[in-house]
């Protein structure tokens, strides 16, 4: 089996035939892929399930065994909102819950390629669990390294598939350099930012659109982190135009959370932003970014297709996730962000335009709390560890009489009364 062709982008080294290196070994630059995405409408196999039809694209040759679990294919839901027909792309319908199964699919069938047998990986929760599943299928043994505050659910699910959770303390950067740390003894580093090998799955988003639609959006809204999903679609659109099937790149709107929104930051204020820019806290723990690896070029991507940046602040969030619901679309609330979005920007937008849905709201519980947690008794509105300390302070207006357990393993807090 093959991979793609993959160069680092700092000083042009070609990927090396031996080891699975996540940056360049030499120069320590991001790998990227070395040609444009390629689409031959005649090669697409309508036998193949979701993203497989498309399996051309991939570069990976041919193999013994392709790492899938039946992603991709996901609904596209015409709704009326604002006065306007909207599509909303339901990744939230994904194997594991999230859009980062499409990228899953393509980055382990090429470690496996490579021969990995195991690997770590960092993740707030959807690639983390993305990426657990899949190892799983391949066989491949994983650890995954993760915020200690990551939401309950993702945490369970996780565990769940036979991978063993490392707890990091602090932001989530902190999780990014405690796996870097464990890769420098050698072990293979899946990253979902750095490595390219998922750019091709994210990019069959793109195929499926035109699929559905008979042509091409004018617009796409997404949430945006790493921004792996948009650049990955934004190259899917690319080879669209290029051979053929459309004649102009929509319109990306590319969303973020105002308490870490160093893209937009950056696009607005250029390098000044650097200096300036933190990473706060954030309940659209998916997006809390604040070093995105290939900011430039996701950057470029947004600005090519005649888009921008939009962000979104704290209060507005489970707004847009509680109008999505009314809707019929369950979503974590980094999937919500596209809500406000797409009410502030949808005036200026021509139709048709499609809002990506990218999380399930199963993956979410409104201020979780650990299944190593209890309420305590001796410390009214606090909770407490197993051992009776106390952990968390509820605000006044949140005093509980009750914890009751969840059947996904979690405590429930039950109002008082």
């Amino acid at each position: 089996m093959t991979i793609p062709p993959v160069t680092c982008i700092n000083c042009g080294r070609i990927y090396p035939a031996s080891g699975i290196p996540y940056c360049c070994p030499i120069c320590g630059g991001l790998y990227d892929l070395a040609e444009p995405l390629k689409l031959n409408p005649a090669r697409i196999d309508s036998s193949q399930p979701g993203i497989w039809r498309y399996r051309h694209t991939f570069g990976l040759g041919i193999i013994e065994k392709s790492i899938s679990l039946g992603e991709g294919n996901t609904p596209l839901i015409w709704t009326e909102v604002f006065n306007r027909q909207v599509a909303f792309k339901c990744e939230y319908q994904n194997p594991t819950g999230s859009f980062k199964d499409r990228g899953s699919a393509t980055l382990v069938s090429s470690l496996l390629a490579l021969g990995a047998l195991e690997a770590v990986e960092d993740s707030s929760g959807n690639a983390g669990a993305s990426f657990a599943a899949y190892a799983a299928r391949a066989g491949i043994r994983c650890r995954i390294f993760i915020p200690e505050a990551a939401s309950g659910p993702k945490r369970q699910q996780i565990a769940s598939y036979g991978a063993e959770i490392i707890d990091i303390p602090g932001p989530r950067m902190k999780a990014a350099e405690a796996v870097r740390q464990a890769a420098d003894t050698g072990i293979t580093y899946a990253s979902h930012a750095y490595m390219p090998f998922n750019i091709p799955g994210y990019a069959t988003l793109a195929y499926e659109l035109y699929d559905i639609l008979g042509c091409g959006p004018a617009a796409i809204i997404m949430p945006v982190g790493q921004g792996g999903l948009l650049l990955g679609v934004g190259r899917g659109l690319q080879a669209l135009v290029k051979c053929g099937l459309l004649r102009v790149m929509p319109k990306i709107i590319g969303v973020q959370a105002k308490a870490c929104a160093p893209l937009w930051e950056l696009d607005r204020l250029g390098p000044l932003s650097l200096v300036s820019n933190e990473e706060e806290e954030t309940i659209a723990e998916g997006v809390r970014v604040r070093c995105p690896l290939r900011g430039d070029t996701v950057i470029q991507m947004v600005k090519k297709t005649g888009g921008w940046f939009v962000v979104v602040e704290e209060t507005r969030i489970l707004r847009g996730r509680d109008q999505l619901a009314q809707r019929g679309f369950y979503v974590e609330p980094t999937s919500a962000l596209v809500w406000q979005a797409l009410e502030d920007t949808l005036p200026v937008l021509p139709d048709p335009v499609v809002v990506v849905l990218t999380g399930s709201g199963f993956k979410f519980v409104d201020h979780p709390v650990s299944s190593q947690a209890s309420l305590s008794h001796n410390h009214p509105g606090l909770f407490c560890n197993m051992a009776g300390q106390p952990t968390v302070q509820c605000p006044p207006r949140a005093r509980f009489a009750i914890a009751k357990t969840h059947p996904a393993g979690l405590l429930v807090r039950v109002p008082a009364g």
